[in-house]
């Protein structure tokens, strides 16, 4: 495990059939939210713009209503929101995490005693 990764499960969940979120969709979502920016969330956690671009067409395209409003660049420059949709989605992934983590804490506690130190 590297040095800058954290201890606890890493939680994907699926939706439905081809729909999932996981920690690099709730990281973009968070970042937008944090920048108004697809490029500058990409750029965060080392996405390239195609790719962060990518995954907000399919999030915005797995739920009844967009999570992520984008508008476009120009000389007054784009921008990007998460939607009230998009607040409760990233909010409902956090809460799973927590509770995730929450549930296997003592069994990753009882596997870290018998893990070799990190070198």
């Amino acid at each position: 495990m590297g040095s800058n990764q954290t201890v606890g499960p890493r939680l994907r969940v699926v939706i439905a059939p081809g729909i999932g979120i996981g920690p690099g969709k709730a990281a973009l979502l968070e970042g937008i939210r944090e920048t108004g920016s697809i490029a500058a969330a990409g750029r965060r956690i080392g996405m390239s713009y195609k790719r962060a671009w990518l995954l907000v067409v399919a999030l915005n395209s797995h739920f009844e209503l967009p999570l992520i409003e984008a508008s476009k660049g120009g000389k007054t420059g784009g921008g990007a929101t998460l939607t009230a949709l998009g607040e409760e989605v990233l909010a409902a992934y956090r809460e799973m995490e927590r509770r995730a983590g929450t549930a296997v804490a003592p069994v990753i506690a009882r596997l870290s005693r018998l893990a070799r130190p990190a070198r």
